[in-house]
């Protein structure tokens, strides 16, 4: 193993937040591999995306906003969406010499000696005056109990395991979950499935219309409200609503995306509701969304009672080393983008203030 190595910023997970937040350090004046590392968990570029099922599009993605200082153009609507963020994600780390390590997975963030972070990997030590974690969701998706789980004959799956509709043919299946992948999933399932059940905790709520910068900046402020207090963040996307488009439109004429309430309990032939309805099933499949991904800061003791990072801006409230970034309010992709610019801002204040170099950020 590598002995310990000095930088002034680590950033953790190299997806949209982390490549921003990259790239904005390259911008203040911050040198790749001297100044700051980026290490990613993931076996190639393009984050989470690169795990996402083939028969999602580019052209069926929703509200992909372009990395800092480099657009993406041309992309075609038809190729997987994982090739096209992976294959833009490349030559944006190419283009600004972005020097990602991977596969790196970041085990433990400690504290370290002289004010210092220690960060343990599987790739060595750094040690680091500030921390940008970039993690996302996707390492940690949510898997509901209920009761008689575990009796289900049936296969049980998650949208982390979701490879794509053919898998699904002639098979009963339930979805689980209200966000805007029970709803592709539901689209994509409905040509090959037996048949198909739709279940949520909450009836969806679909918007018609454009989504404007007013009710954005309304979604945000929703989510920044529970990171201030220090409780676990929704979505963005699950305070704006499913955008109605024609494919959605289609599915809820022919039925597909006929909603029924949360079940009860789950039988070893499908679910039931206390008022005995039952459907059975081969399959549930969990569209039921990811949480954080920060086990690896459980060291330095972040979250609150309430079971969330409470976050000012950025910085974590329990130690302004550490910024989320692509957590809570900034889990969009624009959001990340403008997130990992104040980040960096602050890391340079930070800096600064310790007696270091100070840097600036454009």
């Amino acid at each position: 193993m590598n002995s310990t190595r000095e930088v002034e910023a680590v950033v953790v997970g190299a997806g949209q937040a982390g490549l921003a937040s990259a790239y904005h350090l390259r911008r203040a004046g911050f040198e790749p591999d001297r100044d700051f590392v980026v290490l990613d968990r993931s076996p190639a570029p393009g984050g989470a995306w690169q795990f996402r099922w083939p028969s999602l599009t580019y052209g069926k993605v929703h509200g992909m906003h372009a990395l800092p200082g480099m657009e993406l153009t041309d992309a075609d609507p038809t190729r997987p969406s994982s090739e096209v963020v992976g294959g833009y994600f490349a030559a944006y780390e190419s283009a600004f010499d972005l020097r990602v390590r991977r596969p790196v997975d970041v085990r433990a963030v400690r504290e370290g000696d002289g004010g210092r972070l220690r960060v343990e990997t599987s790739d060595g030590v750094w040690t680091t005056r500030a921390l940008i974690n970039a993690t996302g969701t996707w390492d940690r998706p949510f898997w509901p109990r209920y009761p008689g789980q575990e009796t289900f004959r049936g296969r049980q799956t998650h949208t982390a395991q979701y490879a794509g509709p053919e898998q699904f043919a002639g098979r009963r299946v339930v979805v689980v979950g209200g966000g805007a992948s029970g709803v592709q999933h539901l689209l994509e399932l409905a040509p090959y499935a037996a048949a198909t059940t739709w279940v949520t905790r909450r009836p969806p709520v679909f918007r018609e219309g454009p989504f404007d910068e007013e009710a954005g900046r309304a979604a945000v402020a929703l989510v920044e409200d529970r990171v201030r207090r220090g409780l676990p963040p929704r979505s963005v996307v699950s305070v704006t609503g499913l955008p109605l488009n024609d494919a959605v439109r289609r599915g809820l004429a022919d039925g597909v995306l006929d909603r029924r309430p949360m079940f009860d309990r789950i039988v070893p032939d499908g679910i039931e509701w206390k008022d005995g309805r039952r459907v059975e099933a081969d399959v549930i499949l969990w569209a039921t969304g990811f949480r954080a991904a920060l086990g690896h800061l459980a060291p330095l003791g972040l979250r609150e009672p309430g079971g969330g990072v409470r976050v000012d801006g950025t910085r974590s409230v329990a130690d302004p080393r550490v910024h989320l970034v692509g957590y809570g309010p900034s889990a969009s992709t624009i959001g990340a983008n403008r997130a990992g610019r104040a980040a960096v801002r602050d890391i340079g204040r930070l800096l600064a203030a310790d007696g270091g170099e100070p840097a600036t950020a454009a």
